[in-house]
């Protein structure tokens, strides 16, 4: 089919909507079914919906487990409805694996931080966790209110990945916010990829990632593959970064499965 005969082949289907659209009535373009499940929001933007799975509520760490030695009970510090990283024990996860979901996560820097560049306020949300240590696909968590790193490594980034659109840092001392809608990635028999995981972030409400599709798991050294990654549903994985930066903090965790 030559050029000529596609656009007047496209020309006869386009007329043929229009003369179907006209004796369309306007029922025939209304669903009934299905009715979607009713929610009830939170009282603020912030607050979990009654469908959410509330992961921190200020009192325990109930929903965690020690990322190496799962099973064992999160050894983070709990104290007025905050969860504050401890450095010693290494990095915690969710005794429950997810696939798809909406996150909420806020965390704040101390207002006694020091450190600079990546030495400071250091730490991350790991939207899957694939295993021990750092396995997995991190969502960045640091203090980027004047302090300049390498801009795949600030907050808000896919770390390694994707630079944030923006930089919505708050100021030290500050509660900041994450609202991500993670698609986990699919994989052929074979382990190859067949769909790859993508990410949205809103970092204090502003868009810093836009629906990306990641390259594969998060690595420090190097570039991301989905090489031998291949998984299922995965935890939810907060870092004990080992810089000597003073700790930062958690709090309000909630997710909802999609």
């Amino acid at each position: 089919m030559n050029k000529k005969q596609s656009l007047l082949l496209a020309a006869i289907l386009a007329a043929s909507t229009l003369v179907a659209n006209a004796q369309m009535k306007h029922e025939d373009t209304e669903v009934y079914e299905p009715v979607p499940n009713v929610v009830t929001p939170g009282k603020t933007n912030t607050d979990a919906p009654s469908d959410a799975t509330v992961l921190f509520d200020g009192k325990s760490l109930d929903q965690w487990t020690m990322t190496d030695h799962r099973g064992d009970a999160a050894s983070w510090n709990v104290a007025d409805g905050i969860l504050t990283v401890n450095k010693h024990s290494g990095n915690i996860e969710t005794k429950k694996s997810f696939s798809n979901y909406q996150l909420h996560v806020e965390w704040r820097i101390p207002t006694n931080i020091t450190g600079s560049d990546q030495a400071r306020g250091n730490s991350g949300v790991f939207l899957a966790s694939l295993g021990g240590g750092d396995a997995g696909y991190e969502l960045q968590v640091l203090d980027s209110y004047k302090n300049k790193t390498y801009v795949n490594g600030q907050a808000g980034s896919i770390y390694k990945q994707f630079i944030p659109l923006v930089n919505p840092a708050k100021p030290p001392g500050e509660w900041q916010t994450y609202d991500v809608i993670w698609t986990a990635p699919t994989f052929n028999d074979d382990g190859s990829v067949k769909t790859p995981a993508r990410a949205t972030v809103l970092f204090n409400g502003v868009l810093v990632q836009n629906n990306v599709s990641l390259l594969g798991p998060t690595v420090f050294v190097g570039h991301p593959t989905y090489d031998n990654a291949k998984h299922g549903p995965a935890p939810i994985k907060l870092q004990a970064h080992g810089d000597h930066s003073e700790p930062i903090s958690y709090r309000n965790i909630w997710v909802r499965e999609l």
